[in-house]
């Protein structure tokens, strides 16, 4: 597993329960507090390690905390490389969805070895859409929050549902409204 899903997932256990609730996770998988490297690459099995200890620890659902992940990702300080990067996919909520299925090369521009599971989106117009995932176990409930996210972050009003296949992971996204909210301001520019 690359290092980088490692860290993130420390950082928001980090971020969101606080220091000394990390420090007793790290003691408890016996890895240093200072966690992991982003750039290093570790066992599978490291990552399944981490997230059984903070579902114990938390004593919520393994795909509970990998939702809140998504929607930290997207919405926290940390995030606003991702979410620059995921608004870059369009003007609308609409345009956004269509653009996913490119996310993970767009990705690997910046980290080739970064491997993300392949996303392929049904869109047979009627606002209702069906966002497939292959390649990496528990990644669909990591998107039922991105999604969530970024549909507040467009403004839009969504129903989002998870459902698992056998080799795959399906996000059945229900468009409600385009223009349910203000949404965030976004530019092209940036902060220039």
């Amino acid at each position: 597993m690359h290092g980088l899903i490692n860290r993130t997932i420390q950082i928001f256990l980090r971020d969101t329960y606080g220091s000394e609730f990390w420090a007793r996770l790290a003691r408890r998988i016996d890895i240093p507090v200072e966690g992991y490297e982003a750039m290093l690459h570790y066992d599978d099995r490291s990552t399944e390690v981490l997230l059984e200890a903070a579902t114990a620890l938390l004593q919520r659902s393994r795909e509970t905390i990998l939702e809140d992940i998504g929607t930290w990702l997207v919405s926290s300080h940390v995030g606003k490389p991702l979410r620059r990067l995921l608004r870059f996919g369009g003007v609308t909520f609409t345009d956004f969805l269509n653009s996913l299925e490119d996310l993970p090369g767009r990705i690997r521009l910046a980290l080739p070895d970064l491997q993300l599971p392949t996303l392929d989106l049904d869109d047979p117009g009627t606002g209702q859409f069906a966002l497939t995932c292959r390649g990496l176990p528990g990644f669909g409930h990591v998107l039922v929050g991105i999604l969530g996210a970024m549909a507040d972050d467009y403004g839009a009003l969504v129903l989002l549902d998870h459902l698992t296949g056998r080799d795959s992971e399906t996000v059945n996204v229900r468009l409600i409204s385009t223009d349910h909210s203000q949404g965030r301001s976004f530019t092209l520019a940036g902060d220039a």
